[in-house]
């Protein structure tokens, strides 16, 4: 089941990615994972915004990717100490990044090993929840 999960996450990148505001409240945005290797994740944002701060102050995050009766929600903490040819290679390779910053040095670059996972299954009779603590 757990690689099941992992495997929906590879297909389905666009996730709901909660961080700590300054005021202890949580933000929400949608990110796009940018690379998975075996259990973490990669992503990438500018140093000027506002979810690279809350990061830095506080590196928990929460996220969920989710299609029709399918959920997966993961936790863990982001680190910003990802080689420079990691960085390199997720410019490289995720058009978006190279329409909208002129070189891989304009982002910066984490990565969050999963600390947990929830997976849900609403589509069968009973429901599927697996959870795992990695």
């Amino acid at each position: 089941m757990l690689e099941k999960a992992f495997m929906f996450l590879a297909e389905h990148k666009e996730v709901a990615f909660a961080t700590v505001g300054s005021d202890g409240k949580p933000k929400l945005r949608v990110f796009q994972i940018m690379k998975q290797e075996n259990t973490t994740v990669y992503f990438a944002t500018a140093p000027g915004k506002e979810v690279h701060r809350q990061l830095h102050d506080n590196p928990s995050i929460e996220m969920l990717g989710m299609e029709g009766n399918i959920s997966v929600r993961i936790s863990g903490e982001a680190s910003f100490d990802v080689p420079e040819e990691v960085g390199k290679e997720i410019y490289d390779t995720n058009p978006v990044l190279s329409r909208l910053y002129k070189a891989y040095t304009d982002l910066s670059y984490f990565r969050v090993p999963v600390r947990k996972l929830d997976y849900f299954d609403l589509s069968t009779t009973p429901p599927v929840f697996k959870s795992f603590n990695l």
